[in-house]
């Protein structure tokens, strides 16, 4: 992941590292994919910090053994200034492609190499005199210039974007630990070369190597590389001085001898690099399976519903503590979407650039917090903010649908529902005003009662049309009272064609309802007119009311034709009709189930025993010895 990073000690360019875009194709400028971009990016920090030492020490001790090995195979006949060109040569091409503190290593062991074997006697470490130090100069030339050489055309191959900056240590090894380690080796090595020395007549060269190995081993478990590397040299001058002839003096008088001690410096060095090695790759393993832990928990909490970009910033600083901002650029300003935690004035800040437009700040995290953890995280937000806003672009999308829908509907409803009853009153009316026409009493009659019918069915559908404009509105506020079933029904059966064929059976002792008894009334009067309008001639609708559980159950029984079990969810949408009588614009239920809600009760369809349909309304019942109000409009 690209960043830009500022604190007191860390100072870096700013560089993007933008999302999952689409397929490249045959645009050669189109950003790689970021699978591609992250891999890239690792690459990329591996190259800039060098080969580590565990890799490039044991190919230059290695290289430079073979180098002596060759001198002495020759003797003589590669010079001595043949011997420092090949050391230089090694040291400057290894320190140069290996990270720097490697060069000071391969310098020293570059210059034992060349003050051991430039000349006969082989193996004869001669520290002083000209070609000594003329080997000390070119060699620390070589180390120190190949070093920066590596540094300077890293740096500009790479500057197009930023290393790694994860907190957690590269070698998987905490300093504590590679304090303990140098000081064992500090501590160990003098007292096993003590033990050793009183034991000289028991052992010889080779029980020696294998048990200073076997130390060096044991710091580079404890320490890490670099110890252990301490520990190797250290332990091949021991070797030296102490173990072999002459004895107290760095002079090595067979040659033998300085082939086990350079072969010993090379395994120390190889062994120390695989234990390193181990170690590190057991601590990446460790820091995976945290960052894993950490994402996993991150995903149950997003699949949960906590899946905003507040929740995804709250997940963070709560698991890995700093603070965390969500910052969205507009209008040429960058604005805090989402913000969690509080992170020390001091901390550094990194910042995550996913798109030109989003970036992801952090500050003051602790050190399990890598990297690769913290773009996990930024994509999550990222992706929650647009989850966010799709879903509210749907929610709006899905409004202006049912208001379409609903305009729709009301268009199909005055041009039609409402138009027949007009032309009906206006037919009769005109039949009345007829001068040439002499109307019995009876048509007369008939001519009214065809005035008053349309009359309440404009009423009726107009009351309907307001009532679902309040509740879409949300400006529907009911008052709440102890209100008597038996005194709102008989008030909703008013003005309803057939009303007298519909039965009313509630108990005496029934209690209470808490409700609005103007909106019970309209809800009531909508169950009823549905329920006188589908029940045949032969079977009458009834309300049943009853108790239950703390509750009133008011059931408006018909026995007409039912309907499909797909569809009882179905009809209290509004402007659904099922049938194709002309009467009504399909908003009764609809009303009356919003009614119902509003009054905190329920309404529900199902199947009437023997056939038809069955409206089940559920009201709270009021509390015991609160008087009733009597009638729906009080």
């Amino acid at each position: 992941m690209a960043y830009t990073m500022t604190d007191s000690q860390y100072h870096g360019r700013s560089s993007r590292h933008r999302g999952t875009r689409p397929a490249r194709g045959n645009d050669p400028a189109a950003p790689p994919p970021r699978h591609e971009r992250l891999r890239w990016a690792r690459s990329a920090a591996l190259w800039r910090r060098g080969i580590p030492a565990p890799y490039a020490l044991p190919a230059g001790f290695a290289a430079l053994f073979a180098i002596g090995t060759a001198a002495a195979g020759l003797n003589g006949r590669l010079p001595a200034a043949g011997v420092l060109a090949a050391a230089a040569i090694v040291v400057v091409l290894l320190s140069a492609a290996a990270e720097p503190m490697a060069a000071v290593p391969l310098g020293v062991i570059g210059w034992l190499t060349v003050i051991g074997f430039s000349r006969p006697p082989y193996a004869d470490l001669r520290p002083a005199g000209t070609l000594a130090a003329e080997a000390a100069v070119v060699l620390a030339g070589c180390a120190l210039a190949g070093a920066g050489a590596g540094l300077l055309f890293r740096y500009r191959a790479m500057r197009v974007t930023l290393g790694n900056v994860d907190r957690q240590k590269e070698s998987g090894i905490t300093g504590r630990r590679q304090l303990a380690g140098a000081a064992l080796a500090v501590a160990g090595l003098p007292l096993l070369t003590a033990l050793l020395a009183a034991w000289r007549g028991h052992l010889n060269l080779s029980d020696d190597l294998l048990i200073y190995l076997v130390a060096v081993v044991a710091v580079t478990v404890v320490g890490g590389f670099w110890p252990a590397v301490f520990a190797a040299v250290a332990a091949s001058m021991l070797l030296n001085w102490y173990f072999t002839e002459p004895l107290h003096a760095i002079t090595i008088a067979e040659p033998k001898n300085l082939l086990a001690l350079v072969l010993f410096v090379t395994v120390a060095a190889a062994v120390s690099s695989v234990v390193h090695l181990a170690a590190r790759r057991e601590a990446d393993a460790s820091r995976s399976s945290k960052e894993t832990a950490s994402l996993l928990a991150l995903a149950q909490t997003v699949l949960g519903g906590a899946d905003t970009p507040a929740d995804v910033l709250d997940h963070l600083t709560s698991t890995h503590g700093g603070h965390a901002e969500l910052l969205e650029r507009a209008g040429g300003r960058w604005i805090k979407v989402a913000a969690s935690g509080d992170g020390p004035p001091w901390a550094g800040v990194i910042r995550f650039e996913v798109r030109p437009d989003l970036a992801l700040e952090v500050s003051g995290q602790s050190a399990s917090a890598t990297t690769s953890l913290l773009a996990g995280y930024t994509a999550q937000a990222v992706a929650a903010l647009d989850r966010a806003r799709l879903r509210t672009q749907a929610a709006q999308a899905e409004a202006l649908a049912e208001g379409n829908r609903m305009r729709t509907a009301l268009l199909a409803a005055v041009s039609h529902d409402l138009r027949t009853p007009l032309a009906s009153i206006k037919a009769s009316v005109s039949s009345l005003r007829q001068t040439d026409v002499r109307w019995s009493p009876e048509d007369e009659a008939d001519l009214l009662a065809t005035i008053e019918q349309n009359a309440d069915r404009l009423d009726a559908l107009v009351g309907n049309l307001l009532d679902m404009s309040r509740l879409q509105t949300g400006s529907l506020a009911p008052f709440l009272r102890a209100t008597a079933v038996d005194e709102v029904a008989p008030v909703a059966l008013r003005g309803l064609d057939g009303a007298d064929l519909l039965d009313i059976v509630v108990p005496d002792d029934l209690p209470l309802v808490r409700a609005d008894p103007a909106l019970l009334e309209r809800v009531l009067a909508n169950l009823f007119s549905n329920a006188l309008r589908y029940s045949p001639p032969d079977a009458r609708p009834a309300l049943h009311a009853r108790e239950d559980s703390g509750r009133v159950a008011l059931e408006v029984v018909d026995h007409g034709s039912g309907v499909p079990g797909v569809l009882k969810e179905r009809i209290f949408e509004p402007f659904l009709r099922l049938d194709d009588r002309p009467s009504g614009v399909g908003l009764g239920l609809a009303v009356a189930k919003g009614f119902a809600e509003a009054m905190g009760g329920t309404i529900v369809a199902v199947d009437t025993p023997g056939g038809g349909l069955t409206i089940r309304l559920s009201l709270i019942a009021a509390a015991t010895g609160v008087p009733a109000v009597l009638g729906a409009g009080q």
